[in-house]
């Protein structure tokens, strides 16, 4: 019996598997998984942090190379909210992102939108908007749960 090749794009399941490999790319500074977490789709969109808005595979590809050219991006999701929905999950995100700046490396966080959608392919990533905090830190208006009735 022949056995088919393995598949080259991994079924994601979740949103939280494309948002886990998204991370372990950017950590590891993988091209190729990282564009595997993006839908399929022209109007693919990335906000980088103080970036412009970047369409289509091709734009987002080449702003990660640029990155990835400097090393890998040490990046950790600290606290996560989600919002789904029918065939869409909205995670919202505060990223701890360690750079190297004058005097050193330096933690700075940034304040993230994940936008998921489901495919046929499985979940993928539909938008990535990263802002960065106010002065290095969160600050986070909730409102307090209430009953209907």
């Amino acid at each position: 019996m022949v056995r088919p090749k393995a598949l080259t794009a991994v079924l994601m399941a979740t949103p939280d598997d494309v948002e886990a490999q998204l991370y372990e790319a950017m950590q590891a500074g993988d091209i190729e998984k990282l564009m595997a977490t993006w839908a399929d789709d022209d109007d693919i969109a990335c906000v980088h942090a103080g970036g412009v808005r970047l369409v289509g595979a091709g734009p987002i590809r080449a702003s990660f190379e640029a990155m990835f050219s400097n090393g890998s991006i040490d990046v950790r999701p600290l606290q996560v909210r989600c919002a789904d929905g029918n065939g869409f999950s909205v995670h919202h995100v505060v990223e701890q992102v360690r750079i190297n700046g004058e005097s050193g490396p330096q933690m700075v966080l940034v304040l993230v939108t994940n936008v998921y959608v489901k495919t046929p392919q499985g979940w993928r990533l539909l938008v990535h908007h990263a802002s960065p905090a106010s002065k290095g830190e969160v600050q986070e208006v909730v409102e307090s749960p209430s009953t209907l009735h």
